[in-house]
């Protein structure tokens, strides 16, 4: 099987990297630079810590008018504020919205328009132009933001995407010594927002053996890990791990895409304000138990991955396993394990479901094909909180 693979140009992955900041702005050239990052990362000093390394060579200007699920007029009004003050440098420090307004706003600075004319869905204009220089520093491990060519934004009804290559990142820096202070539900959700990246990656029908073995270390990173992350904040080895597993689970995402849960996710989160961990995280179990007549044996791996089980039996059906193994994960987790949860009535299974069949772009990676009716009925199983 031939794939084409593509990576960031360059990473520094693990503890103390982010003193390579300053020595990156130098190559990149960066004298009048804009931070995105969000509000309470000022607050708490995790934005500072991330900057320490830099001198006073260059001008740094914080902005914060971030927000999650960021909407359409966020973008853009960033977009202008880009242009308007002429930056040079674009550093993202956060979690996956911060990252993806970071790079959206660095790379369009340099091409005609507006944000609108760019999105996958209605957008006429293509990228031209690779933009300003970038890097993005996160501070969650689950997005994968730093290492994907795409942004998500919110719209009326759905979520749109803006994506190029272009939108890579120069320079990412993961560095798990920023996620040590991230609260237990924020490490909870993007603890499974990665590893929905990595199964999802894993049973794409865009799949290789490249991104299959990255995934496979992702999950089984995220097994030893991501409990440990969620009970003791402070675990060192934990967090290293889950940031290590965040970032290979975006490699493998980005080259291998994603499928049905976030399809199904992303009318969660802009219907109902859903955080977008959280939205992948109460789908995960009922969509790969729809679908797992279309991948058992990968779900079967999943599961031995994830669990590290030496002492199953071989006749056991262990794609079922895995479904109940996810299932279990998200109640150790503390994260709601249905839809009722939320607030979500059953008079709302109808819109999020023509909601999630505009998700084309997704819906096409799924090993299952997910007609209206088949997303309808992952729906209310999710609703009853009932494995059918």
């Amino acid at each position: 099987m031939q794939s084409k693979l593509i990576f960031p140009e360059l990473s520094h992955v693990g503890l103390g990297v982010i003193d390579k900041l300053n020595d990156e702005v130098k190559k990149l050239g960066g004298s009048k630079i804009l931070v995105v990052t969000e509000k309470n990362l000022v607050d708490i000093g995790i934005c500072s810590q991330a900057l320490q390394s830099l001198d006073s060579a260059s001008a740094i200007e914080i902005y914060t008018d971030v927000v999650p699920e960021p909407p359409l007029h966020i973008a853009e009004k960033l977009l202008g504020y880009i242009r308007r003050e002429k930056f040079d440098l674009i550093i993202g420090v956060g979690g996956g919205s911060a990252l993806d307004l970071a790079k959206l706003g660095a790379v369009l600075a340099q091409n005609e328009g507006e944000v609108k004319d760019y999105l996958n869905l209605t957008g006429t204009k293509q990228v031209q132009h690779k933009g300003l220089p970038k890097i993005m520093i996160p501070t969650t491990a689950g997005t994968g933001s730093e290492v994907t060519d795409i942004a998500v934004l919110s719209l009326e009804g759905t979520k749109d995407v803006v994506t190029h290559p272009y939108l890579i990142s120069d320079v990412a820096i993961v560095d798990p010594v920023l996620t040590m202070s991230v609260p237990p539900k924020i490490t909870a959700a993007t603890g499974i927002d990665a590893l929905t990246h990595a199964i999802e990656a894993y049973i794409s029908v865009n799949s290789s053996a490249v991104t299959d073995g990255i995934a496979e270390k992702a999950i089984e990173l995220i097994g030893a890990s991501l409990e440990r992350a969620f009970n003791n904040g402070s675990d060192e080895e934990a967090r290293e791990q889950m940031s290590t597993a965040s970032y290979m689970a975006g490699l493998a995402f980005y080259n291998a895409g994603v499928g049905g849960v976030h399809a199904l996710a992303y009318p969660l989160g802009n219907r109902f304000k859903l955080p977008h961990g959280e939205s992948n995280a109460v789908l995960l179990p009922y969509v790969m138990n729809y679908i797992q007549e279309g991948c058992k044996e990968k779900l079967a791996n999943v599961y031995l991955k994830l669990t590290q089980d030496v002492s199953v039996n071989k006749n056991e059906e262990l794609s079922t396993s895995c479904v109940q193994t996810l299932f279990h994960l998200n109640k150790k987790l503390k994260i709601p394990t249905d839809l009722k949860e939320y607030g979500i009535e059953q008079r709302h299974l109808e819109m999020l479901t023509d909601d999630a069949m505009k998700q084309k772009r997704l819906l096409a990676r799924s090993p299952v094909k997910l007609e209206w009716k088949d997303i309808f009925n992952i729906y209310s199983a999710a609703y009853e909180g009932k494995m059918s």
